[in-house]
Protein backbone atom coordinates (compact mmCIF):
# COMPACT_ATOMS: atom_id res chain seq x y z
CA UNK A 1 0.00 0.00 0.00
CA UNK A 2 1.30 3.86 -1.05
CA UNK A 3 0.28 6.67 1.68
CA UNK A 4 0.42 9.95 1.51
CA UNK A 5 -0.76 11.86 4.53
CA UNK A 6 -1.36 15.44 5.21
CA UNK A 7 -0.79 16.74 1.49
CA UNK A 8 -1.44 19.98 1.15
CA UNK A 9 -4.00 21.39 -1.76
CA UNK A 10 -3.08 24.94 -1.99
CA UNK A 11 -6.11 27.10 -3.52
CA UNK A 12 -5.96 30.82 -4.87
CA UNK A 13 -8.19 32.97 -2.23
CA UNK A 14 -8.93 30.25 -0.33
CA UNK A 15 -8.19 27.59 2.61
CA UNK A 16 -6.13 25.02 2.06
CA UNK A 17 -7.45 21.74 2.08
CA UNK A 18 -5.78 18.83 3.71
CA UNK A 19 -5.99 15.39 2.57
CA UNK A 20 -4.97 11.76 2.21
CA UNK A 21 -4.08 9.40 -0.71
CA UNK A 22 -4.03 5.91 -0.33
CA UNK A 23 -2.89 3.50 -3.00
CA UNK A 24 -2.74 -0.20 -3.77
CA UNK A 25 0.97 -1.21 -4.05
CA UNK A 26 -0.22 -2.24 -7.83
CA UNK A 27 -1.75 -1.37 -11.01
CA UNK A 28 -3.07 2.06 -8.86
CA UNK A 29 -3.15 4.01 -11.86
CA UNK A 30 -6.26 1.94 -13.36
CA UNK A 31 -7.83 1.45 -10.02
CA UNK A 32 -11.16 3.32 -9.40
CA UNK A 33 -10.83 6.26 -7.28
CA UNK A 34 -12.68 6.87 -3.70
CA UNK A 35 -13.61 9.93 -2.15
CA UNK A 36 -14.42 10.39 1.92
CA UNK A 37 -16.67 13.30 3.01
CA UNK A 38 -16.36 13.36 7.01
CA UNK A 39 -19.90 14.81 8.47
CA UNK A 40 -20.61 17.29 11.24
CA UNK A 41 -18.02 18.09 13.79
CA UNK A 42 -15.95 15.38 12.29
CA UNK A 43 -12.88 15.43 10.07
CA UNK A 44 -10.77 12.72 8.25
CA UNK A 45 -8.81 11.17 11.07
CA UNK A 46 -11.72 10.49 13.07
CA UNK A 47 -12.06 7.62 14.74
CA UNK A 48 -12.19 4.57 12.50
CA UNK A 49 -12.09 6.29 8.94
CA UNK A 50 -8.44 5.49 8.43
CA UNK A 51 -8.99 1.60 8.85
CA UNK A 52 -11.89 1.90 6.94
CA UNK A 53 -9.89 3.22 3.60
CA UNK A 54 -6.70 1.11 4.53
CA UNK A 55 -9.58 -2.21 3.95
CA UNK A 56 -11.14 -0.28 0.82
CA UNK A 57 -7.33 -0.06 -0.55
CA UNK A 58 -6.95 -3.82 -0.04
CA UNK A 59 -10.25 -4.21 -2.25
CA UNK A 60 -8.34 -2.40 -5.06
CA UNK A 61 -9.46 0.94 -4.92
CA UNK A 62 -7.64 4.13 -4.60
CA UNK A 63 -8.59 6.13 -1.17
CA UNK A 64 -8.83 9.93 -0.77
CA UNK A 65 -10.36 11.27 2.62
CA UNK A 66 -9.69 14.96 3.63
CA UNK A 67 -10.79 17.82 5.91
CA UNK A 68 -13.61 20.40 4.49
CA UNK A 69 -11.69 23.73 4.98
CA UNK A 70 -13.70 25.04 7.58
CA UNK A 71 -14.10 22.64 9.99
CA UNK A 72 -12.35 23.67 11.88
CA UNK A 73 -8.90 22.53 11.93
CA UNK A 74 -5.66 23.68 10.60
CA UNK A 75 -3.13 22.61 8.00
CA UNK A 76 -0.97 21.92 11.48
CA UNK A 77 -3.70 20.61 13.99
CA UNK A 78 -5.75 18.79 11.28
CA UNK A 79 -7.77 17.12 14.44
CA UNK A 80 -10.06 18.39 16.65
CA UNK A 81 -11.43 21.98 16.62
CA UNK A 82 -8.30 25.00 17.12
CA UNK A 83 -10.01 27.02 14.18
CA UNK A 84 -13.28 27.68 15.55
CA UNK A 85 -13.49 30.82 13.56
CA UNK A 86 -13.15 28.92 10.21
CA UNK A 87 -15.94 26.61 11.73
CA UNK A 88 -18.16 29.34 12.34
CA UNK A 89 -17.88 31.14 8.91
CA UNK A 90 -18.56 27.24 7.49
CA UNK A 91 -21.79 26.51 5.23
CA UNK A 92 -22.90 23.72 3.16
CA UNK A 93 -22.25 25.69 -0.54
CA UNK A 94 -18.25 26.34 1.02
CA UNK A 95 -17.84 22.38 1.42
CA UNK A 96 -19.68 21.56 -2.14
CA UNK A 97 -16.71 24.14 -3.60
CA UNK A 98 -14.30 22.34 -1.50
CA UNK A 99 -15.18 18.68 -2.72
CA UNK A 100 -15.36 19.91 -6.37
CA UNK A 101 -11.74 21.04 -5.59
CA UNK A 102 -10.48 18.06 -4.63
CA UNK A 103 -12.52 16.21 -7.29
CA UNK A 104 -10.51 18.34 -9.88
CA UNK A 105 -7.29 17.60 -7.48
CA UNK A 106 -7.94 13.61 -7.94
CA UNK A 107 -8.69 14.08 -11.40
CA UNK A 108 -5.19 15.58 -12.58
CA UNK A 109 -3.14 14.08 -9.88
CA UNK A 110 -4.03 10.37 -10.03
CA UNK A 111 -5.99 9.70 -12.47
CA UNK A 112 -4.27 7.35 -15.65
CA UNK A 113 -2.40 9.71 -17.95
CA UNK A 114 -3.69 6.91 -20.71
CA UNK A 115 -6.43 6.30 -22.69
CA UNK A 116 -7.88 4.24 -19.52
CA UNK A 117 -10.38 5.91 -17.38
CA UNK A 118 -10.85 5.44 -14.38
CA UNK A 119 -13.91 6.03 -12.34
CA UNK A 120 -14.84 8.23 -9.54
CA UNK A 121 -16.92 7.13 -6.09
CA UNK A 122 -17.79 9.14 -3.66
CA UNK A 123 -18.78 8.20 -0.15
CA UNK A 124 -20.10 10.84 2.58
CA UNK A 125 -20.86 10.23 6.38
CA UNK A 126 -23.78 11.91 8.05
CA UNK A 127 -24.22 15.83 6.63
CA UNK A 128 -21.33 14.32 4.32
CA UNK A 129 -24.02 12.42 2.68
CA UNK A 130 -25.78 15.52 1.99
CA UNK A 131 -23.00 16.92 0.24
CA UNK A 132 -21.79 13.81 -1.98
CA UNK A 133 -25.13 13.51 -3.12
CA UNK A 134 -26.04 16.74 -4.41
CA UNK A 135 -22.45 17.04 -5.17
CA UNK A 136 -22.81 13.69 -7.46
CA UNK A 137 -26.27 14.81 -9.06
CA UNK A 138 -23.65 17.84 -10.65
CA UNK A 139 -20.46 16.08 -11.68
CA UNK A 140 -21.03 13.88 -14.53
CA UNK A 141 -17.56 12.47 -13.52
CA UNK A 142 -18.82 11.12 -10.18
CA UNK A 143 -20.06 7.11 -11.17
CA UNK A 144 -21.56 6.12 -7.86
CA UNK A 145 -22.32 7.55 -4.35
CA UNK A 146 -22.56 5.81 -0.73
CA UNK A 147 -24.03 7.90 2.18
CA UNK A 148 -23.37 6.33 5.35
CA UNK A 149 -25.92 7.52 7.91
CA UNK A 150 -26.80 9.96 5.53
CA UNK A 151 -28.92 13.10 6.43
CA UNK A 152 -32.05 13.70 4.22
CA UNK A 153 -32.67 17.18 4.21
CA UNK A 154 -30.61 20.38 5.52
CA UNK A 155 -33.45 22.95 6.03
CA UNK A 156 -34.83 20.78 8.59
CA UNK A 157 -32.03 21.25 11.17
CA UNK A 158 -32.03 25.04 11.17
CA UNK A 159 -33.44 26.51 14.43
CA UNK A 160 -36.67 27.97 14.03
CA UNK A 161 -39.10 30.83 15.46
CA UNK A 162 -37.78 32.98 18.28
CA UNK A 163 -34.74 30.71 18.22
CA UNK A 164 -34.09 31.69 14.55
CA UNK A 165 -34.63 35.52 14.71
CA UNK A 166 -32.41 35.44 18.06
CA UNK A 167 -29.57 33.55 16.05
CA UNK A 168 -30.22 36.73 13.66
CA UNK A 169 -30.16 39.41 16.31
CA UNK A 170 -26.75 37.98 17.73
CA UNK A 171 -25.53 37.30 14.86
CA UNK A 172 -24.11 34.02 15.99
CA UNK A 173 -25.07 31.02 17.94
CA UNK A 174 -23.20 27.90 19.86
CA UNK A 175 -23.06 24.28 19.74
CA UNK A 176 -21.82 22.31 22.78
CA UNK A 177 -19.16 19.63 21.35
CA UNK A 178 -20.44 16.61 23.61
CA UNK A 179 -17.04 15.26 23.18
CA UNK A 180 -14.42 17.88 23.20
CA UNK A 181 -16.76 20.23 25.29
CA UNK A 182 -16.08 23.49 23.21
CA UNK A 183 -18.66 26.41 22.63
CA UNK A 184 -18.61 25.74 18.52
CA UNK A 185 -19.79 28.98 16.58
CA UNK A 186 -22.16 28.71 14.05
CA UNK A 187 -22.55 32.65 12.16
CA UNK A 188 -26.19 33.80 10.75
CA UNK A 189 -24.16 33.48 7.26
CA UNK A 190 -24.80 29.74 7.32
CA UNK A 191 -28.41 30.06 7.13
CA UNK A 192 -28.51 33.22 4.58
CA UNK A 193 -26.26 30.84 2.59
CA UNK A 194 -28.90 28.04 2.30
CA UNK A 195 -31.66 30.36 1.87
CA UNK A 196 -29.55 32.28 -0.86
CA UNK A 197 -29.19 28.47 -2.50
CA UNK A 198 -31.85 26.35 -1.22
CA UNK A 199 -32.89 24.82 -4.28
CA UNK A 200 -29.17 23.57 -4.97
CA UNK A 201 -29.01 22.66 -1.14
CA UNK A 202 -32.08 20.41 -1.09
CA UNK A 203 -31.31 17.15 -1.30
CA UNK A 204 -34.35 15.45 -2.36
CA UNK A 205 -34.29 17.38 -5.69
CA UNK A 206 -30.53 16.01 -6.36
CA UNK A 207 -31.29 12.08 -4.86
CA UNK A 208 -34.53 12.12 -7.06
CA UNK A 209 -32.87 13.28 -10.32
CA UNK A 210 -29.33 11.17 -9.57
CA UNK A 211 -28.13 9.43 -12.55
CA UNK A 212 -26.06 7.24 -11.09
CA UNK A 213 -25.81 3.98 -8.77
CA UNK A 214 -26.99 4.88 -4.91
CA UNK A 215 -25.92 3.13 -1.79
CA UNK A 216 -27.62 4.51 1.11
CA UNK A 217 -26.63 2.65 4.31
CA UNK A 218 -27.90 3.09 7.81
CA UNK A 219 -27.75 1.73 11.60
CA UNK A 220 -31.01 0.79 12.87
CA UNK A 221 -30.16 2.56 16.03
CA UNK A 222 -28.72 5.76 15.04
CA UNK A 223 -29.80 8.37 17.23
CA UNK A 224 -28.58 11.44 15.23
CA UNK A 225 -30.02 10.57 12.08
CA UNK A 226 -32.74 8.85 12.50
CA UNK A 227 -33.36 5.71 10.39
CA UNK A 228 -36.44 7.70 8.73
CA UNK A 229 -34.50 9.08 6.61
CA UNK A 230 -32.87 6.89 4.87
CA UNK A 231 -35.84 5.56 4.08
CA UNK A 232 -36.82 8.80 2.36
CA UNK A 233 -33.61 8.84 0.52
CA UNK A 234 -34.71 5.46 -0.88
CA UNK A 235 -38.00 6.42 -1.65
CA UNK A 236 -37.00 9.04 -3.64
CA UNK A 237 -34.47 7.64 -5.64
CA UNK A 238 -36.82 4.07 -6.22
CA UNK A 239 -33.49 2.40 -8.42
CA UNK A 240 -31.20 3.47 -4.91
CA UNK A 241 -29.72 0.31 -3.06
CA UNK A 242 -30.75 0.67 1.09
CA UNK A 243 -28.84 -1.38 3.93
CA UNK A 244 -30.00 -1.06 7.39
CA UNK A 245 -27.32 -2.63 9.64
CA UNK A 246 -28.47 -4.52 12.72
CA UNK A 247 -27.31 -2.73 16.24
CA UNK A 248 -25.90 -0.12 14.70
CA UNK A 249 -25.25 3.56 15.46
CA UNK A 250 -24.45 7.13 13.84
CA UNK A 251 -20.83 5.86 13.70
CA UNK A 252 -21.73 2.23 13.03
CA UNK A 253 -20.18 1.36 16.94
CA UNK A 254 -17.01 2.98 16.40
CA UNK A 255 -15.36 6.06 18.83
CA UNK A 256 -12.64 8.74 18.56
CA UNK A 257 -10.16 7.47 18.85
CA UNK A 258 -9.53 4.03 17.41
CA UNK A 259 -7.05 1.98 19.02
CA UNK A 260 -8.53 -1.20 18.01
CA UNK A 261 -6.59 -3.03 14.75
CA UNK A 262 -9.49 -2.90 12.77
CA UNK A 263 -12.88 -1.88 12.39
CA UNK A 264 -16.00 -2.66 14.24
CA UNK A 265 -18.43 -5.50 12.95
CA UNK A 266 -20.97 -2.94 11.78
CA UNK A 267 -19.15 -0.72 10.02
CA UNK A 268 -16.86 -3.93 8.24
CA UNK A 269 -20.40 -4.75 6.88
CA UNK A 270 -20.73 -1.58 5.32
CA UNK A 271 -17.63 -1.62 3.89
CA UNK A 272 -18.48 -5.25 2.99
CA UNK A 273 -21.48 -3.68 0.86
CA UNK A 274 -19.73 -0.97 -0.60
CA UNK A 275 -17.25 -2.66 -1.50
CA UNK A 276 -19.77 -5.19 -3.48
CA UNK A 277 -21.44 -1.91 -4.96
CA UNK A 278 -18.27 -0.52 -6.22
CA UNK A 279 -17.48 -3.39 -8.11
CA UNK A 280 -21.07 -4.19 -9.42
CA UNK A 281 -21.14 -3.47 -13.37
CA UNK A 282 -24.81 -1.81 -12.94
CA UNK A 283 -27.01 0.41 -14.84
CA UNK A 284 -30.34 2.44 -13.50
Amino acid sequence: MITQTNLVLHRTSKKSILLDVYKPSQQFETCPIIIFCHGYKGFKDWGAWTVMAKRLVKAGFNVVKFNFSHNGGTIEQPNDFPDLEAFGQNNYSTELEDLKDVVNWVAHNLSASNSLKQEIYLIGHSRGGGIVTIYAEEDSRIQKVVTLAGVSDFKSRFVKGEQLKAWKQRGVMYITNGRTKQQMPHYYQFYEDFIENVDRLTIKRAVSQLKIPLLIIHGNQDTSVLPEEALKLNQWQPNSQLLFIKEADHVFNTRHPWILPDISAELLTAVETMINFFNRIQDI
